[in-house]
Protein backbone atom coordinates (compact mmCIF):
# COMPACT_ATOMS: atom_id res chain seq x y z
CA UNK A 1 0.00 0.00 0.00
CA UNK A 2 2.73 2.39 0.68
CA UNK A 3 4.41 1.58 -2.72
CA UNK A 4 0.86 2.40 -3.93
CA UNK A 5 0.65 5.97 -2.09
CA UNK A 6 4.13 6.76 -3.20
CA UNK A 7 3.59 6.18 -6.58
CA UNK A 8 0.74 8.19 -7.04
CA UNK A 9 2.12 11.01 -4.99
CA UNK A 10 4.67 11.17 -7.56
CA UNK A 11 2.49 11.18 -10.52
CA UNK A 12 0.73 13.81 -9.11
CA UNK A 13 3.69 16.00 -8.30
CA UNK A 14 5.13 15.03 -12.14
CA UNK A 15 1.60 15.90 -13.47
CA UNK A 16 2.03 19.37 -11.62
CA UNK A 17 5.40 19.98 -12.93
CA UNK A 18 4.21 18.92 -16.48
CA UNK A 19 1.70 21.42 -16.82
CA UNK A 20 3.80 24.16 -17.76
CA UNK A 21 4.88 22.24 -20.98
CA UNK A 22 3.78 20.55 -23.66
CA UNK A 23 0.72 18.27 -22.83
CA UNK A 24 2.64 15.27 -24.84
CA UNK A 25 5.08 15.50 -22.17
CA UNK A 26 1.95 15.36 -19.81
CA UNK A 27 0.47 12.52 -20.93
CA UNK A 28 3.76 10.54 -21.08
CA UNK A 29 4.29 10.73 -17.22
CA UNK A 30 0.90 10.50 -16.43
CA UNK A 31 0.76 7.33 -18.61
CA UNK A 32 4.36 6.48 -16.87
CA UNK A 33 2.79 6.98 -13.56
CA UNK A 34 0.01 4.82 -13.80
CA UNK A 35 1.75 1.96 -15.43
CA UNK A 36 3.92 2.05 -12.10
CA UNK A 37 1.03 2.88 -9.64
CA UNK A 38 -0.59 -0.53 -10.96
CA UNK A 39 2.01 -2.58 -11.05
CA UNK A 40 2.74 -1.63 -7.90
CA UNK A 41 -1.14 -2.79 -6.54
CA UNK A 42 -0.54 -6.12 -8.25
CA UNK A 43 2.70 -6.85 -6.70
CA UNK A 44 1.01 -6.23 -3.55
CA UNK A 45 -2.04 -8.58 -4.41
CA UNK A 46 -0.03 -11.33 -5.44
CA UNK A 47 1.97 -11.27 -2.13
CA UNK A 48 -1.02 -11.22 0.09
CA UNK A 49 -2.47 -14.40 -1.90
CA UNK A 50 0.63 -16.42 -2.47
CA UNK A 51 1.18 -17.56 0.49
CA UNK A 52 -2.47 -19.84 0.10
CA UNK A 53 -2.42 -20.22 -3.74
CA UNK A 54 -3.03 -23.49 -4.23
CA UNK A 55 -4.27 -24.54 -1.30
CA UNK A 56 -6.61 -27.40 -0.99
CA UNK A 57 -8.17 -27.76 2.46
CA UNK A 58 -10.10 -30.94 3.21
CA UNK A 59 -13.19 -30.29 5.55
CA UNK A 60 -15.42 -33.18 7.13
CA UNK A 61 -18.99 -32.09 8.01
CA UNK A 62 -22.66 -33.49 8.71
CA UNK A 63 -24.53 -32.79 5.18
CA UNK A 64 -27.33 -30.05 6.85
CA UNK A 65 -26.97 -27.61 7.90
CA UNK A 66 -22.70 -27.80 7.96
CA UNK A 67 -21.90 -28.72 4.43
CA UNK A 68 -24.42 -26.37 3.44
CA UNK A 69 -23.16 -23.65 5.02
CA UNK A 70 -19.26 -24.69 3.84
CA UNK A 71 -20.49 -24.80 0.17
CA UNK A 72 -21.40 -21.24 0.89
CA UNK A 73 -18.21 -19.95 1.88
CA UNK A 74 -16.13 -21.52 -1.21
CA UNK A 75 -16.39 -18.34 -3.29
CA UNK A 76 -14.93 -16.60 -0.74
CA UNK A 77 -11.92 -19.09 -0.09
CA UNK A 78 -11.29 -19.43 -3.80
CA UNK A 79 -10.76 -15.91 -4.21
CA UNK A 80 -7.68 -16.40 -1.94
CA UNK A 81 -6.86 -19.60 -3.72
CA UNK A 82 -8.37 -21.86 -1.81
CA UNK A 83 -10.06 -25.03 -3.21
CA UNK A 84 -12.08 -26.01 -0.31
CA UNK A 85 -13.34 -29.75 -0.30
CA UNK A 86 -16.35 -30.40 1.63
CA UNK A 87 -16.65 -34.59 2.62
CA UNK A 88 -20.00 -35.38 4.28
CA UNK A 89 -20.37 -37.80 7.05
CA UNK A 90 -23.72 -38.58 8.48
CA UNK A 91 -22.16 -39.85 12.02
CA UNK A 92 -20.31 -38.51 14.63
CA UNK A 93 -17.13 -40.66 15.14
CA UNK A 94 -15.33 -40.72 11.65
CA UNK A 95 -15.28 -36.62 11.61
CA UNK A 96 -13.06 -36.00 14.40
CA UNK A 97 -10.69 -39.67 13.83
CA UNK A 98 -10.19 -38.63 10.58
CA UNK A 99 -9.40 -35.09 11.51
CA UNK A 100 -6.65 -36.16 13.90
CA UNK A 101 -4.93 -38.53 11.39
CA UNK A 102 -4.75 -36.19 8.64
CA UNK A 103 -7.20 -36.97 6.16
CA UNK A 104 -8.79 -34.37 6.68
CA UNK A 105 -7.78 -30.59 7.92
CA UNK A 106 -10.82 -29.60 9.90
CA UNK A 107 -14.32 -30.43 10.96
CA UNK A 108 -17.50 -28.91 11.30
CA UNK A 109 -20.44 -30.72 12.76
CA UNK A 110 -20.08 -30.50 16.59
CA UNK A 111 -20.00 -28.30 19.81
CA UNK A 112 -16.81 -27.75 21.77
CA UNK A 113 -18.39 -30.07 25.10
CA UNK A 114 -18.86 -32.86 22.64
CA UNK A 115 -15.46 -32.63 21.52
CA UNK A 116 -14.23 -32.26 24.49
CA UNK A 117 -15.63 -35.73 25.23
CA UNK A 118 -14.33 -37.48 22.59
CA UNK A 119 -11.01 -36.15 23.26
CA UNK A 120 -10.87 -37.65 26.77
CA UNK A 121 -12.86 -41.21 25.78
CA UNK A 122 -10.87 -41.41 22.51
CA UNK A 123 -7.39 -39.81 22.89
CA UNK A 124 -7.17 -37.93 20.26
CA UNK A 125 -5.98 -33.99 20.84
CA UNK A 126 -8.36 -31.54 18.56
CA UNK A 127 -9.13 -28.15 19.63
CA UNK A 128 -11.77 -26.01 18.18
CA UNK A 129 -10.75 -23.21 16.16
CA UNK A 130 -14.55 -20.77 17.06
CA UNK A 131 -17.63 -21.10 17.30
CA UNK A 132 -20.09 -20.50 13.67
CA UNK A 133 -23.69 -21.37 14.99
CA UNK A 134 -25.87 -22.88 16.98
CA UNK A 135 -29.31 -24.35 16.56
CA UNK A 136 -32.03 -23.11 19.23
CA UNK A 137 -34.58 -25.00 21.18
CA UNK A 138 -37.85 -23.88 20.88
CA UNK A 139 -41.38 -24.10 22.74
CA UNK A 140 -43.80 -25.24 19.92
CA UNK A 141 -47.64 -25.05 20.84
CA UNK A 142 -49.57 -28.37 20.95
CA UNK A 143 -53.49 -28.48 22.63
CA UNK A 144 -52.40 -25.38 23.85
CA UNK A 145 -51.00 -22.08 22.10
CA UNK A 146 -51.16 -19.29 25.32
CA UNK A 147 -47.53 -19.66 27.55
CA UNK A 148 -48.63 -16.35 29.63
CA UNK A 149 -51.92 -18.33 30.47
CA UNK A 150 -50.82 -21.98 30.71
CA UNK A 151 -53.70 -23.81 32.30
CA UNK A 152 -52.69 -25.64 35.66
CA UNK A 153 -51.60 -29.17 34.88
CA UNK A 154 -50.67 -28.67 31.85
CA UNK A 155 -48.19 -31.40 29.82
CA UNK A 156 -44.98 -30.09 28.28
CA UNK A 157 -42.84 -32.77 26.04
CA UNK A 158 -39.20 -32.13 26.75
CA UNK A 159 -36.43 -34.45 25.52
CA UNK A 160 -34.85 -36.93 27.32
CA UNK A 161 -30.97 -36.80 26.83
CA UNK A 162 -29.09 -35.07 29.33
CA UNK A 163 -27.67 -32.12 27.54
CA UNK A 164 -31.05 -31.32 25.76
CA UNK A 165 -33.65 -31.58 28.84
CA UNK A 166 -31.47 -29.06 30.87
CA UNK A 167 -31.50 -26.60 28.07
CA UNK A 168 -35.50 -27.02 27.48
CA UNK A 169 -35.67 -26.36 31.40
CA UNK A 170 -33.94 -23.60 31.16
CA UNK A 171 -35.61 -22.00 28.26
CA UNK A 172 -38.86 -23.16 30.42
CA UNK A 173 -37.53 -20.93 33.01
CA UNK A 174 -36.80 -17.99 31.71
CA UNK A 175 -40.31 -18.07 30.33
CA UNK A 176 -41.11 -18.18 34.01
CA UNK A 177 -43.14 -21.38 33.90
CA UNK A 178 -40.91 -23.06 36.44
CA UNK A 179 -37.59 -22.13 38.73
CA UNK A 180 -34.55 -24.46 38.06
CA UNK A 181 -31.82 -25.05 41.08
CA UNK A 182 -29.57 -22.14 40.79
CA UNK A 183 -26.36 -24.32 40.43
CA UNK A 184 -27.85 -26.77 38.31
CA UNK A 185 -26.92 -24.83 35.01
CA UNK A 186 -27.01 -27.68 32.13
CA UNK A 187 -26.92 -30.51 33.75
CA UNK A 188 -30.10 -29.78 35.25
CA UNK A 189 -33.02 -32.78 35.45
CA UNK A 190 -36.77 -32.40 36.67
CA UNK A 191 -35.31 -33.03 39.83
CA UNK A 192 -33.94 -29.93 40.05
CA UNK A 193 -36.91 -28.18 39.49
CA UNK A 194 -37.54 -26.20 42.31
CA UNK A 195 -41.12 -23.98 41.71
CA UNK A 196 -43.90 -25.49 39.35
CA UNK A 197 -46.48 -23.07 40.38
CA UNK A 198 -48.43 -24.47 37.65
CA UNK A 199 -48.10 -27.97 38.23
CA UNK A 200 -46.73 -28.43 35.09
CA UNK A 201 -46.56 -32.70 33.75
CA UNK A 202 -43.65 -33.40 32.17
CA UNK A 203 -43.10 -36.30 29.73
CA UNK A 204 -39.51 -36.62 28.59
CA UNK A 205 -39.45 -38.12 24.95
CA UNK A 206 -36.51 -39.01 22.60
CA UNK A 207 -35.38 -35.95 21.01
CA UNK A 208 -36.22 -36.74 17.26
CA UNK A 209 -39.63 -38.25 18.29
CA UNK A 210 -40.73 -35.28 19.85
CA UNK A 211 -42.62 -33.09 16.76
CA UNK A 212 -44.46 -36.67 16.10
CA UNK A 213 -45.86 -36.09 19.87
CA UNK A 214 -46.99 -32.34 19.60
CA UNK A 215 -50.92 -32.82 19.14
CA UNK A 216 -50.54 -34.84 22.23
CA UNK A 217 -49.52 -32.35 24.94
CA UNK A 218 -49.50 -28.72 25.45
CA UNK A 219 -46.22 -27.75 24.41
CA UNK A 220 -43.47 -29.12 23.76
CA UNK A 221 -39.78 -28.59 23.67
CA UNK A 222 -38.00 -29.63 20.72
CA UNK A 223 -34.64 -29.12 18.90
CA UNK A 224 -34.14 -26.59 16.10
CA UNK A 225 -32.73 -29.08 13.52
CA UNK A 226 -35.78 -31.67 14.12
CA UNK A 227 -38.65 -28.63 13.86
CA UNK A 228 -37.27 -27.79 11.09
CA UNK A 229 -37.23 -31.43 9.45
CA UNK A 230 -40.66 -31.89 10.13
CA UNK A 231 -41.52 -28.68 8.92
CA UNK A 232 -42.18 -26.18 11.72
CA UNK A 233 -40.80 -22.63 10.73
CA UNK A 234 -38.81 -21.91 13.99
CA UNK A 235 -39.98 -18.19 13.48
CA UNK A 236 -43.37 -18.19 12.95
CA UNK A 237 -44.02 -21.33 15.24
CA UNK A 238 -42.00 -21.22 18.12
CA UNK A 239 -43.88 -19.23 20.83
CA UNK A 240 -40.17 -18.73 21.93
CA UNK A 241 -36.56 -19.76 21.81
CA UNK A 242 -32.97 -19.83 22.96
CA UNK A 243 -31.34 -16.73 22.76
CA UNK A 244 -27.73 -16.16 21.37
CA UNK A 245 -26.87 -14.84 24.68
CA UNK A 246 -27.90 -17.43 26.90
CA UNK A 247 -25.62 -20.03 28.18
CA UNK A 248 -27.08 -23.32 26.11
CA UNK A 249 -26.35 -21.63 22.62
CA UNK A 250 -23.14 -20.27 24.23
CA UNK A 251 -21.86 -23.88 25.24
CA UNK A 252 -23.50 -25.44 22.78
CA UNK A 253 -22.71 -23.27 19.32
CA UNK A 254 -21.20 -25.84 16.76
CA UNK A 255 -17.74 -24.84 16.03
CA UNK A 256 -14.85 -25.20 13.29
CA UNK A 257 -12.23 -28.30 15.12
CA UNK A 258 -8.70 -29.12 14.00
CA UNK A 259 -6.12 -31.00 15.47
CA UNK A 260 -4.14 -29.74 17.99
CA UNK A 261 -1.01 -27.05 16.65
CA UNK A 262 -3.03 -26.13 13.23
CA UNK A 263 -5.69 -23.77 14.65
CA UNK A 264 -3.32 -20.59 13.84
CA UNK A 265 -2.24 -22.43 9.88
CA UNK A 266 -3.33 -19.25 7.55
CA UNK A 267 -5.59 -21.09 5.75
CA UNK A 268 -7.39 -22.66 8.48
CA UNK A 269 -7.66 -18.89 9.93
CA UNK A 270 -8.72 -18.10 6.42
CA UNK A 271 -11.43 -20.66 6.93
CA UNK A 272 -12.78 -19.76 9.84
CA UNK A 273 -13.12 -15.87 9.08
CA UNK A 274 -15.13 -17.10 5.48
CA UNK A 275 -17.28 -19.12 7.89
CA UNK A 276 -17.93 -16.26 9.97
CA UNK A 277 -18.52 -13.93 6.93
CA UNK A 278 -21.08 -11.40 6.73
CA UNK A 279 -22.08 -13.69 3.40
CA UNK A 280 -22.60 -16.55 5.40
CA UNK A 281 -24.27 -14.89 7.96
CA UNK A 282 -26.72 -13.73 4.99
CA UNK A 283 -26.96 -17.35 3.92
CA UNK A 284 -27.72 -18.56 7.02
CA UNK A 285 -30.24 -16.45 8.50
CA UNK A 286 -32.11 -16.04 5.03
CA UNK A 287 -32.14 -20.39 4.06
CA UNK A 288 -32.98 -21.91 8.12
CA UNK A 289 -35.52 -19.89 9.27
CA UNK A 290 -34.44 -19.52 12.53
CA UNK A 291 -33.40 -23.23 12.74
CA UNK A 292 -29.54 -22.25 12.95
CA UNK A 293 -28.37 -19.27 13.99
CA UNK A 294 -25.02 -17.58 13.35
CA UNK A 295 -23.34 -16.35 16.69
CA UNK A 296 -20.22 -14.59 15.23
Amino acid sequence: MKKLISATLAASLALSLAACGSSASTDSVAASSESTAASSAAAESTAETSELAGTTLKVAASPTPHAEILNAAKDILAEQGIDLEVIEFTEYVQPNLVTESGEVDANYFQHKPYLDGFNVEQGTHLVSVGPVHYEPLGIYPGKSSDLENIADGATIAIPSDTTNEARALQLLATQGLITVRDDAGLTATINDITENPHNIKFEEIEAAQLPRTVQDVDFAVINGNYALAAGFSVKNDALATEDASSEAAQTYANILAVKEGRENDPAIQALYAALTSDKVKDYINSTYDGAVVPIF
